[in-house]
């Protein structure tokens, strides 16, 4: 990417920003400083003007804080020329020209390479003296061979035996790390646990958290697909286990393994938590919207701490009042389709903590 591209992308963020000002009055008309309910206008207007759509994601990444110089991809760029009033994204750099800015160039001067200096290599053998040379000593044949012979037979009888020893000491160690590895499997059991719903004796339809719990050890967490089982290997003789759910009240299942058989399957019964329904409810209806206000405000605490997960690298969440939430699970946007309350907390009959997250929905031209 050249510096021009991210210029002119600079450029179409402020045109985008002005087209936004033209019809709406978000908190702060800087663009940077949009979150929570001016994001999802700005969403719903550029659908409208554009046809086209930008998550929550690439909101944050490319408008709140573009520190890295990056530009989307030119489907979305195309998206946001259309909204500013262009044909194109290449439309848009063409009525919008950036003037080009000289360079100075240096000459650099280059010295005169130095005269290397060339020296001849003289190569000197020695003389050799005849009266030096000490005669020759002449061995007789049939004790030469017989030398040789007990050498190599001495020397394949040491390779023989290396071999050998090497393949027995390999033997050995690979013995020892399969009676390791067979031995330790042979004390693991699979437990096999399925979870139903309390009320409507049925199977749980959602996703569910598994944590397991062992002494002096950190937590292990699973997750347990909708309408699935949930299976787990151990050789411990106790097992403690925490189920969680968005839907679902709490529970912590602690079990004797002594003498349990691991072929068997034992079924647990999960309490619905009737407020987090009546939350999921309400917030993702899209009918009767004054009911739904009316709701809403009778089961959120005034003090509630709202919190939304923000699918972002630099922006991890945000918080929002009571009123704030309500008003933005009311409006008729395509937004409540994606909304997912992750966890929520009750005090005293009420709604004291909301978390929830808006997935993501982008969708190119």
């Amino acid at each position: 990417m050249s510096d021009t591209e991210y210029i002119h992308f600079q450029s179409l963020k402020k045109a985008v920003q002005d087209q936004y000002l033209e019809t709406h009055s978000p908190a702060f008309d800087e663009i940077s400083k949009w979150k929570g309910i001016d994001i999802i206008y700005f969403q719903e207007d550029l659908r409208q003007k554009a046809k086209g759509n930008i998550s929550e994601k690439t909101f944050y990444t490319y408008f709140k804080n573009n520190s890295k110089e990056k530009i989307p991809r030119i489907d979305m760029l195309n998206i946001l020329a259309v909204y500013s009033g262009f044909n194109s994204w290449s439309d848009f750099k063409k009525k919008n020209p950036i003037a080009a800015t000289g360079e100075e160039t240096t000459a650099v001067e280059v010295s005169e390479p130095a005269i290397e200096e060339h020296i001849e290599k003289v190569t000197v053998e020695p003389i050799q003296n005849p009266s030096t040379e000490k005669p020759p000593v002449s061995i007789d044949n049939q004790a030469f061979d017989e030398i040789n012979k007990n050498i190599n037979f001495k020397s394949q009888k040491q390779n023989f035996l290396k071999r050998y020893l090497w393949l027995g000491i390999s033997a050995f160690l690979f013995a020892i790390v399969l009676i390791l590895v067979f031995y330790d499997n042979l004390f693991y059991k699979k437990y096999t646990y399925a979870f139903t719903d309390a009320d409507r004796n049925s199977s749980i339809k959602g996703e569910l958290d598994v944590k397991i719990i062992r002494e002096n050890e950190s937590p292990i967490l699973f997750k347990v697909k909708p309408n699935s089982k949930f299976v787990y290997e151990t050789k411990s003789k106790s097992l403690k286990m925490e189920i969680s759910s968005p839907f679902y009240k709490p529970e912590t299942i602690v079990r004797d393994l002594t003498n349990a058989p691991a072929d068997r399957e034992e079924n647990i019964e999960l309490k619905p938590n009737e407020y987090a329904v009546q939350l999921y409810y309400y917030s993702k209806s899209i009918k009767d919207f004054k009911k739904k206000t009316q709701q809403l405000n009778r089961l959120i605490s005034d003090n509630a701490l709202i919190y939304q997960v923000v699918d972002s690298d630099i922006y991890g969440i945000e918080t929002m009042d009571k009123q704030k939430y309500i008003s933005l699970v009311t409006l008729p946007t395509t937004s409540l389709e994606n909304l997912e309350v992750i966890d929520s907390q009750m005090k005293n009959g009420k709604i004291v903590m909301i978390k929830f997250k808006i997935t993501d929905d982008e969708k190119t031209k």
